[in-house]
């Protein structure tokens, strides 16, 4: 099971291939989040899980006969991490069941939950499918807006889904290639692609219905496009929104964040994607970590080390590890 966000390099693929139920249970409930999994006929059970760690994705190939799995409010009460998951169902059906939605899922189709609310999956045939595991904080869309999509299904063949899923789709056939700064580079863009889908689905369906969220959204879309401003700060912020800074301090409560929180993780998520692109690799960890507010040398390893769990050093070094 992962941490999020504390792994920056690709982990050697683990394999659990049984048909000993029991097995498969515990290896499900040890790669992602603790689950309970049942099957009506653990005595004929046949499974198999591949999974790998890239980057703070833990990407998962499931194929398995009929079982079912869960996620209850006594297992979530012991959980300290946030995550959320996208599967992706590339045979069979399965149906997810979260926040009162259910999504049948047939292949091709995806959809997202969140382990820290409860949810079930019915999988009543053979089946195959591809888990995306990542931390809440990976994602540029606020929790409160994810969870009106959760457990909705999300088709593969029609609009941009017809793009994303088959890229996706492919991770599973080719675990092996997620190496180094290859494995980093494909983490960011499955995340970038994630983020993209939900980010169109949340457009269409909520913008005219919540003016915050389309504030919000116009707002962080600046901080990314203003990163590197010395001055970037709630005075310049509010003004290019021609808002006061207490409303947008109070936007930005209602998301449970500050701005200076805001700017600073997104200061260090770029730093950290530089850190790891061989397209870098000439410029030193100051020059970098400088481009991106970050003046204080000191300073930056310690705020880069609490959000990452690792040293800026060593996060370049494991990206560029074979």
């Amino acid at each position: 099971m992962i941490d999020s966000g504390q792994r920056s390099h690709a982990t050697d693929i683990t394999t659990s291939a049984t048909t000993d139920f029991s097995t498969f249970r515990n290896a499900v409930s040890t790669s992602f989040v603790p689950l309970e999994v049942t099957s009506d006929n653990a005595e004929e059970f046949r499974g198999r899980l591949r999974c790998r760690d890239v980057d703070g994705l833990h990407i998962s190939d499931v194929i398995a006969t009929p079982h079912v799995v869960e996620r209850t409010p006594d297992l979530i009460s012991r959980a300290d991490r946030h995550y959320y998951k996208i599967s992706v169902q590339l045979s069979g059906t399965g149906l997810l069941v979260q926040d009162n939605r259910e999504a049948l899922l047939r292949p091709g189709d995806l959809a997202i939950y969140d382990t820290h609310r409860p949810y079930s999956l019915v999988f009543g045939e053979d089946f195959r499918t591809l888990v995306i595991m990542f931390g809440k904080n990976l994602i540029d869309i606020p929790s409160e807006m994810i969870s009106q999509l959760t457990a909705v299904r999300m088709p593969g063949t029609d609009g941009i889904g017809s793009m994303i899923t088959p890229f996706l789709a492919r991770l599973v056939d080719n675990l092996e290639e997620l190496d180094g700064s290859t494995g980093t580079r494909i983490a960011h863009s499955t995340l970038d692609l994630v983020t993209t889908l939900y980010a169109r689905e949340l457009d269409l369906e909520h913008t005219a219905t919540h003016p915050h969220h389309a504030l919000m959204r116009k707002i962080r879309s600046y901080i990314d496009a203003n990163l590197a401003a010395p001055d970037l700060g709630p005075a310049r912020i509010a003004a290019a929104h021609y808002i006061s800074t207490r409303h947008l301090h109070g936007v930005f409560k209602e998301h449970g964040a500050t701005v200076a929180g805001w700017i600073r993780q997104r200061r260090l998520h770029r730093c950290k994607r530089e850190l790891c692109d061989p397209v870098h690799a000439g410029r030193s960890i100051a020059a970098i970590a400088a481009r991106w507010g970050f003046s204080d040398a000191a300073h930056f390893s310690r705020v880069f080390k609490a959000e990452f769990g690792q040293s800026p050093s060593e996060a370049r070094l494991r990206a560029s590890a074979p």
